[in-house]
């Protein structure tokens, strides 16, 4: 049956390469099945700009998702809270196409939001304005003008202290907010909603204003392959076969 899959919070780098090993396996024997793979962010722990694309790591990963797309399997990256720095150079390696955050799309006849989830982990203040300073074009600019070596520095002194101030907050506060689910909820008319970023595959049904909208929280790939399987019965967890 035509079937579309659904990823996210890979976090690939060669400091792991059993996460990098399981993405091959599924990117060579599962996904040229599908009809498309999105991959709601995170693909990569980090990314510090297109022009470390030519690191053999890189040209692994992107070189199987080019395959992939040269197969028939229509390629989607969406980019996370780790790799908001990709652009379009990547985008052409992977032969794939960039997508906004939020993205709706038509999922074999039903409404469906697609969103990396960070946006609705509205709790953390401290995340919700930093995401927004970095995401802006101007900070991008004068980031992405000093070197290489120095941005990927600069990014592994963040990620020291995102890892410290993660240590500090309850657990609750990184998740969701209900109301910011159901607030993007209302503006995209009630659709089905996927996304990513917390690390807790879930369903969730959520009632709003007299519709009953499902929420599919896709997990992160530390342990196991995990990926939703979407088709015109609708949506279930990937199980290998």
């Amino acid at each position: 049956m035509p079937h579309t899959l659904f990823i996210s919070d890979l976090h690939l780098s060669e400091s792991h390469p059993h996460t990098a090993a399981q993405f091959l396996r599924f990117a060579h024997e599962v996904a040229p099945k599908a009809e498309a793979l999105y991959i709601l962010g995170d693909l990569f722990e980090y990314w510090a700009g297109d022009d470390d694309l030519d690191t053999p790591f890189h040209r692994q990963i992107c070189g199987a998702l080019s395959e992939l797309a040269i197969g028939g399997t229509r390629i989607f990256i969406m980019h996370g809270n780790r790799d908001f720095l990709m652009d379009e150079a990547l985008a052409a390696a992977c032969n794939a196409q960039l997508l906004n955050d939020p993205t709706s799309i038509d999922l074999y006849g039903q409404s469906t939001l697609l969103t990396h989830g960070d946006i609705l982990c509205t709790g953390d203040s401290a995340y919700q304005q930093f995401r927004t300073t970095v995401r802006a074009s101007d900070w991008k600019s004068q980031f992405l003008a000093q070197s290489l070596s120095q941005r990927k520095a600069q990014i592994e002194q963040l990620r020291t202290q995102s890892e410290h101030s993660k240590r500090e907050k309850a657990m609750e506060i990184m998740d969701v907010s209900n109301e910011a689910v159901h607030t993007l909820l209302r503006h995209h008319d009630y659709p089905r909603l996927i996304h990513g970023h917390t690390h807790r595959p879930a369903k969730h049904l959520h009632h709003v204003d007299g519709h009953t909208c499902e929420r599919w929280v896709l997990g992160d790939w530390d342990t196991r392959t995990n990926a939703l399987r979407a088709d015109r019965e609708g949506i279930s967890w990937y199980s290998p076969q």
